[in-house]
């Protein structure tokens, strides 16, 4: 039987499991991540929803509302992050320790049928999970205003952003509550600058953009899309993502290939699906490391001051 009607679906998505199929071999990584994404269905079920379908190393659910949605994800993070800290105390592969989970959740007009579901809430879901970064929960516009006002709170805005196959953007808002474990490091640790910076200039071959913070975020990838567009093979349609947090621009990796900052110090960070706080001027390398002459480089520079013009993000 085929029903129409206004459901919110979640999808989430286990960051990580290539290691562990490298470190571990095929068969004992097959059992972590089965059981890995087996124990993300009891908060589903908990809270009223149903899993529609696994997909690998992840899962597709759909609820009634959003306000049993939300607390589902969240509690699917924890339930990721136990697995972890108890692997790394009893000494587990590094694979397992680099375990992550990206979660994304929208709402709208869902076709279910033969026990699946089908519609533009879906893709949306779907195709956000490419904009989100490691142990983070991404939700739209419409999630948002279905949620109680206590969990309205827990949630910060990355404006409108362009997903893979849409032509409008989407009002999209991410948990603040929770980061990743590397998130916002620096080489100085989780140190902010004495003066709030105002703007930060790219610069990758003849194109050079500034954008404020009130800009924010911008996606740096080789779709067209991208508010910095960097057409180069290594670079993944949606490479990495800048976002004005805590009164610091935050670099997020959300790549196959990584990405990688180098300091004006020479010290180059490695960011594998995780995050660091830019700060003065160096380059990200996009897919390959900025001391590779071959990969695509962007030069960065932290302004501060309000004296340079900015770009529209277009």
């Amino acid at each position: 039987m085929t029903q129409i009607s206004d459901r919110t679906i979640l999808f989430a998505d286990l960051r990580g499991s290539t290691g562990l199929f490298e470190s571990l071999g095929n068969a004992e990584a097959t059992s972590v991540v089965t059981h890995c994404v087996a124990a993300l269905a009891p908060p589903v079920n908990g809270h009223g929803g149903h899993v529609v379908k696994t997909l690998g190393d992840g899962l597709m659910a759909v609820f009634d509302t959003p306000a049993q949605a939300v607390p589902a994800a969240l509690q699917m993070q924890e339930v990721l992050a136990g697995i972890v800290s108890r692997g790394q105390e009893r000494g587990a592969s590094t694979g397992l320790r680099g375990l992550r989970l990206q979660v994304a959740v929208s709402r709208g007009e869902v076709v279910e049928m033969a026990g699946d579901c089908f519609g533009d809430a879906v893709n949306v879901a779907a195709r956000l999970l490419d904009h989100a970064g490691d142990n983070e929960t991404l939700i739209t516009a419409a999630v948002l205003a279905g949620l109680t006002r206590s969990q309205k709170t827990m949630f910060r805005s990355l404006d409108q952003l362009v997903l893979r196959g849409r032509i409008e953007p989407v009002q999209v808002f991410v948990y603040a509550g929770r980061r990743s474990a590397d998130s916002a490091a620096t080489q100085f640790g989780d140190v902010a600058p004495a003066a709030e910076p105002e703007a930060i200039r790219l610069e990758w071959l003849d194109l050079e953009r500034v954008f404020a913070n009130r800009q924010l975020p911008v996606v740096l990838g080789r779709s067209p899309q991208a508010h910095y567009c960097v057409d180069d093979s290594r670079v993944s349609r949606s490479h990495a993502r800048l976002d004005w947090h805590g009164g610091s621009f935050q670099l997020s990796d959300l790549s196959y290939n990584g990405t990688y900052v180098r300091f004006a110090d020479g010290e180059i960070v490695s960011l594998r699906r995780g995050s660091c706080l830019l700060h003065g001027s160096g380059a990200i390398g996009l897919g390959g490391s900025p001391a590779d002459p071959s990969s695509a480089c962007v030069r960065f520079e932290v302004l501060r001051y309000g004296d340079t013009e900015t770009s529209p993000l277009g």
